[in-house]
């Protein structure tokens, strides 16, 4: 069975008639839109739609982690568990064709409508192990973005992630390439408070998962050695950062990140996350020290053939008209010397003349900057299949912000404002020229013994721009990537620059307009995290708010059994606070066991019982004999009786309850999730004054 939808054909031969895979109502409201609305109009409606989902399924965004990789028309592609179509487009756009594999009908409807105009896609809807025997043998790419740490859902058995890759292989090409996009367990943004992607948890990949986790992510070694098992023995690691789902930039073995360029780091769309130290400068020190494959936060492994392509970085989180990425590669020059090259391409027909510009760039600023010491890195242009390409020289060297970086690293303060005034001077030369390389930041620059090239001038206008203005804006970004910022007195730059800070402050005022110009009505993605509004917490704020945290966030537990309550017969839960305010655990009891008695914290608080239970039935939170709390109850469970509101003005707080009522079994297990906030004692007498007073009432 079968059916079209525009030039898209759906495949329903292997469909057993169900989703076992869906998102609910959000999945009906994305067709819907999907059918009635065109990309072009997908931005705005992210924007408007202001959730999750939107972003995730529609942003073109999502299409950074193949788009680089080279396809020629000619390609079969093969693409597993295609979901919404967030890649399936860019595929077509590059291939010859493309087959799709969903569990979902639904995700595979959207996917036909989004791209009914795709006459090279054909979309097959079941489950893949009964699809399996339908496909070719003969792709040339076959590409799991997100998929292949579901493979226990796909394949189920003892060891379903070999057992995927194995079959997956006889569909391919002999020189055919697998792309695997998929978390790094041990990404250094799970070590840094973020939760782990599938499951929602904190370090639950760190942990190596829980048996029925039903999803598993890997590291570097550890995808290596399911390679290994199948009998894969060529394949190649790249590295999207800040991850592949929206990955901004990719590195390679062969071009590793460089200290100070790993900035983007807060990653937190779906889901509220921790902040337990500054991602910046723990990349610092994992680029230095060589680590950074092991602690990328996701990986692109390709089995077959690399590429020549080794690194790409994306620019297109902005206008249309000034989307372009970069791409450096390894070619060879007319003597059949292998070398490196730098190439800058549209990524869309608007930026063609954002690209033809930085060839007229080029030539006027180095007019402008001849017998400075500073040169502007060579740049031709050139007509390809992608369109106009400007060609620039790999430049060897070391950045000007490194240098700068290590000076205040080292304490060396007289170096670093050398090199700041040599900045000054040599970035300011000829400055009534009206050509200005507007974004001629520290990181742009590279040194080179007595030689200093500006690598990239993307950003030039045809007018005077005040040059204390550019080195206050270079410092402006500079301060924002290094961990040494403390160490740069501010006014001692105004002082250099000759500048009041009323003036400093216009300057930031005129880069943000600037920064207005080049999004255009665009909505980024830092703007989209921001607008979603998912928590960053900071623990060590916590800590230092109240020092004595660890001795007071404690759940002390007494057992009754018709002796009283004794200290002997008391113990601590163990890991009961999840953070500083959530309690949930656990715990045994024995069926000689009269009353229990719950200690929450140490400390006067406000207590929420979001869940109480004994064998799986509620406990009665509002029967005055069988719950006794030494406080006062604020809000009666209403909806849920296990849900009840207590303030105690006591730092020795606790919940008793009578377990008379309840069945005891052999193995009795209380189960109780709770929020803890902490309130001054006088606060919490206010409180409990103002409860009794309305329950009189």
């Amino acid at each position: 069975m079968q059916e079209k939808i525009g030039k898209v054909t759906l495949d329903y031969s292997r469909y057993s008639g169900q989703d076992f895979y869906s998102d609910g109502e959000i999945e009906d409201e994305l067709l819907e839109t999907v059918k009635n609305h065109t990309p072009e109009e997908y931005n705005r409606i992210i924007r408007e739609k202001n959730n999750w989902p939107f972003l995730y399924h529609l942003s073109f965004l999502r299409e950074n982690i193949v788009e680089w990789v080279p396809m020629d028309k000619k390609a079969k592609v093969l693409e597993v568990g295609s979901g919404c179509g967030a890649i399936t487009g860019v595929l077509s756009r590059k291939a010859g064709e493309v087959t799709c594999v969903d569990l979902s009908k639904k995700r595979s409807l959207i996917n036909a409508y989004r791209h009914r105009e795709c006459g090279n896609v054909t979309i097959h809807v079941g489950n893949f192990k009964d699809i399996e025997q339908d496909l070719d043998t003969d792709y040339d790419y076959i590409c799991l973005i997100g998929v292949f740490e579901y493979a226990q859902s796909y394949i189920g058995g003892n060891t379903p992630f070999e057992d995927f890759l194995k079959i997956l292989k006889k569909h391919l090409s002999p020189k055919g390439r697998m792309l695997i996009a998929i978390e790094n367990k041990l990404g250094l943004k799970y070590f840094a408070g973020c939760r782990e992607d599938h499951v929602g948890t904190f370090f639950d990949g760190i942990e190596n998962y829980k048996a029925d986790a039903g999803v598993r992510t890997f590291s570097r070694m550890g995808l290596e050695r399911i390679f290994k098992a199948c009998g894969v023995e060529k394949y190649h690691f790249y590295y999207p950062y800040p991850d592949y789902k929206f990955m901004s930039t990719v590195y390679s073995d062969e071009y590793l990140p460089k200290k100070g360029e790993l900035t983007t780091n807060y990653r937190n769309f779906d889901k509220d996350r921790m902040l337990l130290f500054d991602e910046t400068r723990a990349f610092n020190g994992i680029v230095e020290d060589e680590l950074f494959p092991v602690f990328s936060n996701s990986y692109l492994a390709v089995i077959g053939d690399g590429f020549d392509v080794k690194f790409t970085k994306y620019s297109n989180d902005r206008a249309e008209k000034y989307r372009i990425k970069t791409e450096i590669k390894k070619v060879t020059d007319e003597d059949g010397k292998q070398k490196m090259q730098v190439r800058k391409y549209p990524m869309s027909a608007a930026a063609g003349k954002h690209i033809r510009e930085l060839g007229s760039a080029y030539e006027k600023l180095s007019g402008r900057y001849r017998g400075s010491g500073l040169e502007m890195n060579r740049c031709t242009l050139e007509e390809t299949t992608e369109g106009v390409a400007a060609n620039l020289e790999y430049v060897e060297g070391t950045q000007l912000s490194e240098r700068m970086n290590q000076c205040l690293q080292r304490d060396d303060l007289d170096g670093f404002y050398a090199l700041f005034r040599e900045y000054v001077e040599k970035s300011g030369y000829n400055e009534a020229a009206p050509i200005t390389d507007y974004d001629m930041i520290f990181s742009n620059v590279y040194v080179s013994g007595d030689k200093w090239t500006v690598l990239d001038y993307e950003w030039t206008v045809e007018r005077f721009v005040n040059p204390r203005m550019l080195a206050y804006r270079a410092l402006h970004y500079f301060r924002k990537e290094t961990e040494y910022s403390e160490k740069i007195d501010m006014d001692r730059i105004l002082r250099e620059l000759c500048i009041s800070k009323a003036e400093a402050d216009a300057y930031l005022d005129e880069e943000q307009a600037f920064q207005d110009v080049v999004a255009e009505d665009y909505c980024s993605l830092e703007q989209m995290r921001m607008s979603l509004g998912n928590r960053m917490w900071e623990p060590q704020k916590s800590l230092e708010c109240y020092p004595d945290s660890a001795e007071v966030n404690r759940v002390q537990i007494y057992e009754d059994c018709g002796e009283g309550y004794s200290e002997e017969k008391s113990y601590y839960v163990r890991e009961a606070y999840r953070s500083d305010k959530d309690i949930a655990f656990e715990i045994p009891v024995g069926s000689d066991v009269k009353m229990l008695r719950i200690d929450p914290s140490l400390c006067s608080c406000v207590v929420k019982v979001k869940k109480l239970t004994f064998n799986g039935t509620d406990v009665d939170c509002k029967g005055r004999k069988q719950f006794i709390i030494n406080g006062t109850l604020l809000k009666p469970g209403k909806e849920n009786p296990a849900s009840v509101c207590m303030v105690f003005s006591t730092d020795d707080p606790n919940i008793n309850i009578s377990l008379g009522k309840y069945p005891k079994q052999d193995k009795n297990v209380l189960h109780a999730e709770m929020e803890m906030i902490r309130v001054p004692s006088y606060v919490a007498k206010d409180m409990e004054n103002g409860a009794k007073r309305y329950f009189r009432k």
